[in-house]
This record gives C-alpha cells, sequence and structure tokens, in this order.
C-alpha cells in the first residue's frame, strides 16, 4: 500500500492506494494517532513533504512504514497545484510516490538533527533577544536620552540605572531588561552545549582554522551542511545555500543576476556573517572581497566571498583537511 499524508501541526489528512493505484481509503486523524495507522498498514510505504513540523510524525511512522520524505520546492505538481486541499494533496503524494516521481528531502543523522536544534534555537533566541534590546533603545530614542552603542555590558546598565525616565518609561524599561537577562542565561546554556557538541565534531574543528569562523557559527554550518558526502560537486553545495547566482537567458545572451537564496537560509546567514570578519583576517579571502568591491559594491562582494568561503569548505571537508588557502602575493 501507499500513504499519502498531508501533515500540519495537530492532524494529517491521510489518502491510502494500492498496487493498481486505486484509492482504498482516506482519513483524517489525529497525529497523536498516526502511530496505529502506521501498524495497520505496516511494511507499506507513506510520503510526507518536510515541512516545520515533519519530525515527530516521521519518527512516529518510521517504526512501521518506508517513509519519503519529499521536497516540496521539487515537486512541482504538488507545490504549484491550482486546486489545493489536503485530500488532493494527499491523493497527490500516494499516486506520484506509487508512480516513483517524488523528489525526496535530505534526512540527516540523529546527531546532526540535534546539533541542528541546538544552533537554531540559538540563533532564535540570540534574534529574539536583538528585538528586546531594539525596544529599549526605542525607549530612548523617544525620550531624546543620547546612548553609545555599548548599551547592554557593564557600563551601559550603569548609564541606564542612572538616567532620568518617567515611571512609567523606567518600568518599561527594567522589563526589556529582565527579558534579555532571561535569553542571557538561556543563550548560555545553550552555547555551553554547542561548545560541547562542537569539541566532538571533527569537521567542526576544521571549520574553526578559517579566520572569522567561531564555535557556534562552525556548528551552525555543520549542521546546515550535514553529511558532505552527499554533495559530489562544489556547485551542488554553493545551489543548497542559495548562494548560486540565477542566469537568465534570452537568445545567444547569458546574463548572472542575484543569488538564488533558495536552500538553507541559516547556512546562508551563517556564511555571510563570518565573510565579514574573515576579509579583515584572512588575505586569501579579504584580497578577494577588495579586488571585487573595487568593480561592484560592498554586498555584492561579500556574498561572492561567502560563496567563495563556502567553496574553501567543501574541500576542507571532502579531503578532511583544515583552512589552507593559496598564498597571497603581497
Amino acid at each position: 500500500m501507499y500513504l499519502g499524508i498531508d501533515t500540519h501541526t495537530r492532524y494529517s489528512q491521510v489518502a491510502v492506494v494500492d498496487d493498481d493505484g486505486n484509492l482504498q481509503d482516506e482519513i483524517r486523524l489525529p497525529n497523536d494517532r498516526l502511530d496505529e495507522l502506521a501498524e495497520q498498514y505496516a511494511g507499506g510505504e507513506a510520503a510526507i513533504e518536510a515541512s516545520g513540523h515533519y519530525r515527530p510524525v516521521y519518527e512516529m511512522l518510521d517504526e512501521h512504514l518506508d517513509v519519503t520524505l519529499v521536497n516540496p520546492s521539487k515537486n512541482r505538481v504538488i507545490a504549484d497545484a491550482t486546486v489545493k486541499t489536503d485530500r488532493i494533496d494527499a491523493k497527490r503524494l500516494a499516486h506520484m510516490l506509487r508512480a516513483d516521481m517524488l523528489a525526496e528531502s535530505y534526512i540527516p543523522s540523529d546527531e546532526i538533527r540535534t546539533l541542528r536544534d541546538l544552533v537554531r534555537t540559538r540563533k532564535a533566541l540570540v534574534e529574539e533577544r536583538t528585538a528586546e534590546k531594539n525596544r529599549v533603545r526605542a525607549v530612548l530614542k523617544r525620550t531624546d536620552n543620547a546612548y553609545d552603542s555599548e548599551l547592554f555590558g557593564p557600563t551601559g546598565r550603569e548609564f541606564l540605572a542612572e538616567l532620568s525616565l518617567s515611571e512609567a518609561d523606567r518600568t518599561i524599561v527594567e522589563a526589556h531588561l529582565s527579558v534579555i537577562n532571561e535569553y542571557d542565561a538561556q543563550i548560555e546554556k545553550l552555547e555551553e552545549k554547542i561548545e560541547q557538541k562542537t569539541l566532538e565534531s571533527p569537521a567542526a574543528q576544521r571549520l574553526l582554522s578559517i579566520p572569522g569562523v567561531g564555535q557556534s557559527t562552525a556548528a551552525l554550518i555543520v549542521a546546515e551542511i550535514g553529511e558532505i558526502d552527499r554533495f559530489d560537486r562544489q556547485e551542488e553545495l554553493v545551489s543548497y545555500a542559495g548562494l548560486d547566482p540565477m542566469v537568465h537567458q534570452s537568445s545567444d545572451m547569458e546574463v548572472h543576476g542575484s543569488i538564488s537564496k533558495e536552500g538553507s537560509a541559516p547556512l546562508r546567514w551563517a556564511l555571510v556573517q563570518c565573510a565579514h570578519v574573515s576579509v579583515r583576517y584572512d588575505d586569501y579571502l579579504g584580497n578577494f572581497y577588495t579586488r571585487l568591491k573595487r568593480r561592484k559594491n560592498h554586498q555584492i562582494a561579500i556574498v561572492a566571498t561567502a560563496r567563495k568561503m563556502l567553496v574553501s569548505i567543501f574541500h576542507m571537508l571532502k579531503r578532511q583537511e583544515s583552512y589552507d588557502p593559496p598564498e597571497v602575493s603581497a
């Protein structure tokens, strides 16, 4: 039997077809009952799309079924369908699974999934902490209080404590600072776990040899790439990061535009962040950035530098070597 399962946060729509493509069953049930469905059709095949909530569903089904995790962006028959309902999507998945027409999505190992959860959670908390800091800055701007850029270190906290604010504004600022303190504590706990995972990862240790790559970004890059052996060529990894330039062809003309931005957004973000630091401390990447910036602009040059760094990472991980760029002449 072939099961097409359209998953949602709390429930799933299921379609079951037999070897001849005949619809045998349609059912909508809560996700916590999918184990019953898996037992009923044990030994069969199932297809689910790679969504933000696929993991618990995948793990529940995988005990009894051969589960295919579907890449929705590569299955345009589903992604671009004119008529989309849960029932139709489930049936499409089932029929395409039977016909072996589904593009599969990568399923990382348990070790990589754990690291990915840690680094993505840290990144999310850092972004939320930044939002809280911006809310404090908004209060100071509204009350015409000038401040130094370093507002949340020891000196900045002293400055905030001595500010003359109204009772309401003081309450608001202290509320945000309290939330920031909690984020600091939780981020520190996550970073301790990430540091331990980084020490245990030979791949992450190699990435630390690149100037500008720190513990958290090394862990994030490793977690997002996963097993390097799933990429045969450097172009595949560049495309996976969404750093490949889009090509527009018309007649005999070929124009290279902006990057595709498809694939792993966290990986792309980490590489760009590292590139901003690396161009200051590494001659190989720094000279490349400087030459390109003269002809283009900062944004194009820094993205191109991130792509060049990723190519180096591809070869480092493939060859199990530390960072060793070509010598740069003065």
